[in-house]
């Protein structure tokens, strides 16, 4: 679980440190407040990506540190000392394969982020790549983004969550790539059966580019360097007059700054000389001068460096003509990079190695590819068979816990359909040989329809917090975040949603950003985020609120006011019947 988290720099946040405890935690605070930027330094943390944008205007970096516990060796964990290629099944087993030791069972990461754009990241002290870090982080939190309920709208994403549910995902990771290699068999088939007048067009067609990308010697980056030179030869006149004008200003003979300085430095000498309160000034003085006369310096070197070449203009006009008609003719366009065309000519060399080897036997090949269709459509049918057992105690349960919050009545059915067609190539796709819908009834006697197309706002919402719930019963993952899960509820839902939060908190942590106050009550722990402008500076600061603190904050979400006796009373009503008034 998250014990506590450290944020420096970050966004708005200057410097905030949140503890954290077991149970069921709400994260509250007026629109605007920062709730979404704790999270998303939280999602820094685990490894997500952040640019320099991340850091707090006028500082120079931010950083994110967290302390999480991570769970007791079980008998039933298997032994750590793992092979490098093993897959961890744990936050354990994952610090095992590394050499990375807890302390006492907890654990911390640390991520920084600099003004440059450079990241760093650390586990237990011990620097560690960010895809690393987002790797190890999946055995600890698993954030739900408060816009994720959005993929049940996306068809294709719905065949994940059944995937997922089922425990095939690697199996289906290892079809598409079984499914890929048939796929491309199929390719090299058509290839050679092509007829051989084509064949050798082809051939000669090949071989023609090749030799004539590979005459022109290309190197990467070249077109950018010659681009760059160009501009300068083109541009030599005025180029040259302006740093002339540099150096006239620099160093000119009448009234030059650098003469000029010159004098402020003897000036400044002197005066120091006769007051060393001046001292410090005339250090400041010292410095600009010689700072101006290296500067000068550099000029007049470079001025002197200045030589038009007619010849050499011709020669890279001439270069960059070659490249720009070779991207036309080979690559997509003049505008293409350079890459572009070591990509065809890559292409084109595999290309007419496969049409032009004489080792390819077609016989052998049809073999192959007969073998490989078979080796497809069983395993197609195998993961079809998990899929269909599957989808049926999925929908089941889904629909169970769509129940309990507040969608009574409703029927949730995971559709599987197998992809039309006789042929193998036309049953089986890269993920197998089922269409996967999620489809719904959201009112009594109505008929299934396409989750995707009727589904409110606040039902998707509900549907994913029931994925989540029925996932979780599987999942080792200790820690559950909600950001925003009451998108488009409220009054008897979203207790509803408030009561399953808090028996979900049961076995795991729960970290809860809501707006809903019928949500809040239900909660274990209470923190609010707050905004406000310091020194001119806006910042946002978190703290956990208990007592009278938390009733005023849960009539702040009740009613906007935190001070009529109405709606202290409504709040401490709420929190009486459905949690404690933390600290009272």
């Amino acid at each position: 679980m998250l014990e506590s988290l450290k944020i420096k720099d970050f966004a708005l946040i200057d410097s905030s440190s949140v503890e954290f405890s077991q149970g069921f935690t709400v994260l509250s605070g007026e629109t605007g407040a920062g709730k979404s930027i704790l999270i998303g330094a939280l999602s820094f943390l685990l490894g997500g990506k952040a640019g320099a944008e991340s850091i707090r205007a006028g500082c120079q970096e931010a950083s994110v540190s967290g302390v999480f516990t991570i769970p007791a060796k079980t008998p039933q964990d298997r032994d750590l000392s793992l092979d490098a290629e093993e897959e961890p099944l744990s936050a354990r087993e994952w610090l095992s394969q590394r050499g990375i030791e807890d302390e006492d069972g907890q654990i911390i990461l640390r991520r920084v982020i600099r003004a440059g754009g450079k990241s760093g990241a650390w586990i237990q002290g011990t620097p560690v790549p960010r895809a690393d870090l987002a790797k190890f982080a999946e055995f600890l939190i698993d954030i739900h983004g408060q816009h994720e309920h959005q993929s049940l709208m996306r068809t294709p994403e719905h065949r994940k969550f059944l995937d997922s549910y089922c425990g095939i995902v690697e199996e289906v990771a290892a079809f598409t790539k079984l499914y890929a290699a048939l796929v491309e068999k199929r390719a090299a088939l058509e290839s050679i059966s092509q007829s051989g007048a084509e064949r050798e067009r082809r051939i000669d067609w090949l071989k023609f580019s090749i030799e004539e990308i590979e005459a022109a010697k290309l190197k990467a980056g070249e077109d950018e360097e010659l681009a760059s030179e160009e501009s300068k030869l083109l541009g030599f006149e005025k180029l040259y007059s302006e740093v002339q004008t540099i150096n006239e200003i620099l160093s000119g003979e009448e009234g030059g700054v650098e003469s000029l300085l010159k004098r402020l430095r003897s000036s400044s000498e002197k005066a120091a000389g006769f007051d060393s309160s001046l001292s410090e000034l005339d250090g400041r003085v010292q410095n600009i001068y010689y700072e101006v006369s290296d500067l000068s310096q550099s000029f007049r070197s470079y001025q002197n460096s200045l030589v038009f070449d007619p010849a050499r203009l011709e020669e890279v006009q001439g270069r960059l003509d070659t490249i720009y008609k070779l991207k036309k003719k080979y690559a997509a366009g003049v505008n293409s990079s350079l890459q572009a065309l070591f990509d065809y000519l890559a292409q084109a060399k595999s290309e007419l190695e496969t049409l032009d080897s004489s080792s390819i036997n077609k016989e052998a090949l049809e073999k192959e590819i007969a073998a490989l269709e078979r080796q497809v459509y069983e395993a197609a049918k195998a993961i079809s068979a998990k899929r269909q057992a599957g989808a049926a105690k999925m929908s089941a349960q889904v629909e169970a816990v769509l129940q309990k919050l507040g969608m009574a009545g409703t029927k949730f059915s995971v559709g599987i359909s197998q992809k039309a067609g006789d042929a193998v190539e036309q049953k089986c796709g890269p993920y197998g040989m089922d269409d996967i819908e999620f489809l719904i009834s959201a009112n009594p006697g109505s008929p299934m329809a396409s989750l995707s197309k009727i589904a409110s706002g606040g039902e998707l919402s509900r549907v994913m917090l029931a994925l989540k719930t029925i996932f979780a019963q599987s999942d080792k993952v200790p820690t559950l975040i909600f950001d925003e899960i009451d998108t488009g509820i409220g009054g008897e839902v979203a207790v509803a949603v408030g009561e399953h939060m808090k028996n979900l908190a049961k076995n795991r942590q729960i970290l809860c950003i809501t707006h809903l106050a019928s949500i809040a009550v239900f909660a274990d722990n209470q923190i609010r985020i707050q905004k406000s402008v310091e020194g001119g500076v806006m910042k946002t600061r978190a703290a956990p609120v208990v007592g009278e603190e938390r009733v005023a904050e849960i009539a702040r979400m009740l009613s906007g006011d935190q001070q009529s006796a109405e709606s202290l009373d409504h709040a401490r009503a709420m929190l009486g019947k459905y949690s404690k008034v933390m600290g009272a």
